[in-house]
């Protein structure tokens, strides 16, 4: 009798919300795969909901790739498994902290050499950054990279940043009368389970060459060139500020906390200027360097690394 796949599913999540889409990508292999499940713990907790200050604080060690640490892994670094899915959310457009703290330690490098990979985000929408950081991390662990799925909020961008906010900082998921629920739909999570059939095919016959073009397919991952645009404009601010503020100090350090506030009042500023912005500029964009765009879209939408 032939033994089922070994599959290890590394996570971490705040909120529980990860958590559902990992068991609704998976459930229709129930039966068909042996799981292992590894929840990333930080050494010191990330608290939720957030105080406003702390979270705002997080952004210059997310961005440099300078994590708090984790505790160790339970699983057996050496244990064989014939697929690893990494599941994560980005913070700042970057891999959260606990994210980047496993594929920066050894354990986790010595886990991921060698295996297949597939990258699972809950995201609001932008996640571009953060996982061209985790192809790097891929890459540099030895590991290749197979798939990647991308569930995220797909209310207008503006709106999705007031509920993000309202979740992260008062706990408060529920949609309200002029907005709605926080985070991923309810329907894109539900749906999720699409994927699992393309994964099981690679599984069963060591496969993966067609499979993410057949995620893809299923609509595993969407993206808008807009936020091409509007995210590579980002991440270069958050760069800048990250360096300015972390030149006052460590996290939390006192010294600092007038930088963190500065950049706390002129972000939200910048996303609200820049949102419309960066649709005018994409719609040139498409006009004037539509091949260039669209080739940009592409990149970002593979499991190919630059």
């Amino acid at each position: 009798m032939n033994e089922r796949p070994k599959v290890l599913v590394v996570y971490y999540t705040q909120t529980g919300q990860l958590k559902r889409i990992i068991d609704h990508v998976l459930a229709p292999l129930e039966g068909k795969a042996d799981f292992t499940f590894e929840e990333l713990v930080p050494v010191t907790p990330f608290p939720f909901p957030w105080g406003k200050q702390q979270f705002y604080d997080t952004m210059p060690e997310t961005v440099q790739s300078t994590p708090r640490g984790i505790e160790p892994l339970k699983v057996d670094v050496n244990a064989h498994f014939d697929l690893v899915i990494l599941a994560y959310q980005p913070w700042f457009l970057s891999p959260s902290q606990p994210t980047a703290a496993f594929l920066q330690s050894e354990a986790g490098k010595q886990l991921l050499k060698g295996k297949k990979v597939i990258t699972l985000l809950g995201s609001r929408n932008m996640w571009l950054n953060a996982q061209e950081r985790v192809k790097n991390y891929l890459h540099q662990a030895g590991s290749t990279l197979v798939g990647n799925i991308v569930l995220v909020d797909k209310s207008p961008n503006l709106i999705s940043v007031i509920t993000i906010l309202r979740w992260a900082f008062k706990g408060k998921k529920e949609a309200t009368r002029f907005l709605p629920q926080a985070g991923v739909q309810e329907n894109e999570i539900l749906t999720s389970e699409r994927f699992a059939g393309p994964i099981a095919a690679a599984l069963q016959h060591d496969k993966w060459d067609t499979l993410h073009s057949e995620l893809l397919s299923l609509d595993a991952v969407e993206l808008l060139p807009n936020l091409v645009v509007l995210e590579n404009k980002g991440i270069r601010a958050f760069r800048f500020w990250a360096k300015f503020i972390s030149a006052k100090g460590g996290p939390g350090a006192a010294s600092r906390q007038g930088r963190v506030s500065m950049y706390r009042a002129l972000l939200l500023a910048g996303i609200f200027v820049l949102t419309p912005i960066s649709l005018v500029t994409s719609i040139i964009q498409l006009n004037l360097k539509k091949a260039k765009l669209r080739r940009e879209v592409d990149y970002y939408k593979g499991i190919s690394l630059r």
